[in-house]
């Protein structure tokens, strides 16, 4: 399990382990980390690889000065693109640009980014390393700089990070400066001392690539436990069962999903067959409109009235396709009254968002609770914009888990999972497949089913995240996306995801 550290702990971790360490010892590391990694992408002949170093004005510099130096001695063609400090330098960062300068890389000092971009033309790069700005970067990166961002990022070669992109945020994955500023996208990126959050969600996994955590060999007394980490098997895997000889249906759960206003069936029926095709042993299919005689591609499902149906009698996967009318917020209000677990997306969510009443309700429940918001259905609950959700979506995760005492899984590009006490997970897997129509509602019926076979509230969210995820990691990999992955093609492969599941580990 990796553990994810905020930008305030590492420089607390930073701080004492520098207490213990010779002067300049951690850069030291981290340049011979840095220049590890980079060997790891050139070619066999060294001396033929052509790396570009930018070393920015701070310590980030100062990191990227001792890679260049370990690069050039194992023989690669190395230019140093250098802007020094505009104030007096720390020992450390002066004594690695030393080693630079008295290694047989190029070093060109500039006064401007406008001469980097200069310099950079007209060169066949192999690989550019990132040293312009670190986690101390406060400010959007703008101007010339900004330009010279642009023109890397329009390179074809590979570009490794050193600690975080330049220009993104490491606590939150958002791009520093919003709208006006601008990040580095690397295909790799080595970060030191720890992982960090910002590298797996919001514009993290776009612009960080491959994240590589080096410890720099900093003693593990001087780490905190962790308030977050990255979504694993070993955080649910020991929920997992095998089908027993003697189960039966009824051994496996009821699901019952409710929704389905007028114009609005599809989004009920994705979630139900997924939650059928997920191990639910009973699966119901509740409509606000008018219920269908049977779900013709998926005639196990029980197709009702929801104005019929006992909401005490099954897990309830609550608002796909449930409109906002004052009939479905008072189905919605009367399914909350249950004692039974439920999964409240979609419609159901915005629904809580407009009902002060419903909200109260909503809080004080007992019973677990999922909920599976999109980050604009979220900022609705939080009554802020979608952009402020983007801009801080662990924190925006930890809000909504603590305003309404349920488990939150805030979707997007790295999904954040937050529990009512602030711990959170961020998740891995899944790609750009997953942003079609019904990929949420594929999402709601799984945890729903996952409920319904004696998974907890945590273990489940964590486990429908990862195995919604993998299942379109999977439809990728085997080539039928990821444009065009439809939110159907899903189920089949979520069913694979949870038998594999199952046969891997499962008791």
């Amino acid at each position: 399990m990796t553990p994810l550290f905020t930008v305030a702990e590492i420089r607390t971790i930073e701080h004492a382990a520098a207490q213990r360490l010779p002067e300049g010892a951690l850069m030291q590391r981290a340049g011979q980390a840095g220049a590890n990694e980079a060997l790891d992408l050139l070619p066999f002949t060294t001396s033929r690889a052509r790396v570009l170093v930018l070393a920015g004005p701070g310590n980030n510099g100062g990191d990227a000065l001792e890679t260049a130096a370990h690069l050039a001695h194992a023989g690669a063609q190395v230019t140093i693109l250098h802007f020094p400090p505009t104030s007096a330098p720390a020992a450390e960062r002066d004594a690695a640009l030393h080693r630079a300068v008295n290694s047989p890389a190029r070093l060109m000092t500039l006064a401007s980014a406008a001469d980097g971009q200069a310099a950079m033309q007209g060169t066949d790069w192999t690989l550019v390393v990132d040293g312009l700005f670190g986690i101390g970067l406060a400010r959007a990166i703008t101007g010339e700089f900004a330009v010279l961002v642009a023109t890397v990022n329009q390179l074809r070669c590979q570009v490794i990070a050193l600690d975080v992109p330049s220009g993104l945020d490491a606590d939150t994955g958002a791009i520093v400066g919003g709208d006006a500023g601008t990040a580095l996208r690397a295909t790799h990126t080595v970060t030191f001392i720890g992982d960090k959050p910002g590298l797996h969600t919001a514009e993290g996994r776009d612009h960080a690539g491959l994240v590589i955590p080096s410890s720099l060999d900093i003693d593990r007394d001087l780490f905190p436990p962790a308030r977050a980490k990255l979504n694993d098997v070993a955080l649910f895997a020991h929920c997992a069962r095998r089908r027993r000889h003697s189960s039966h249906k009824g051994s496996n759960g009821s699901v019952a999903v409710v929704g389905g206003a007028r114009g609005m069936a599809g989004a009920p029926i994705l979630a139900a067959r997924t939650a059928l095709n997920a191990g639910a042993g009973r699966v119901y299919a509740c409509f606000v409109g008018d219920p269908p005689a049977f779900d013709a591609a998926q005639p196990e499902l029980m197709c009702r009235s929801a104005q019929e149906y006992d909401f005490n009698s099954a897990i309830l996967v609550i608002g796909p396709g449930m409109g906002g009318s004052a009939s479905g917020a008072e189905m919605l209000a009367s399914a909350l009254h249950s004692h039974s677990p439920v999964v409240l997306d979609a419609d159901a969510l915005n629904l809580v968002a407009g009902s002060g009443p419903l909200q109260t309700q909503l809080a004080q429940r007992s019973a677990p609770c999922i909920l599976t918001p999109h980050p604009l259905e979220a900022a609705r609950l939080l009554g802020m914009s979608a952009d402020q959700v983007q801009a801080d979506r662990p924190a925006a995760a930890r809000r909504l888990a603590s305003k309404l005492a349920a488990t939150v899984v805030l979707k997007g590009s790295g999904t954040v999972i937050a529990a009512r006490d602030g711990t959170i997970v961020i998740n891995n897997t899944g790609n750009p497949a997953l942003a079609t129509a019904g990929a949420g509602d594929v999402l709601s019926g799984l945890c729903g089913a996952l409920l319904a076979q004696g998974w907890p509230e945590w273990e489940a969210a964590l486990a429908g995240a990862w195995l919604h995820g993998m299942a379109a990691d999977v439809l990728v990999s085997e080539g039928a996306g990821p444009i065009g992955i439809t939110a159907s093609e899903l189920i089949p492969a979520i069913r694979a995801a949870v038998n594999r599941l199952a046969a891997q580990h499962g008791s």
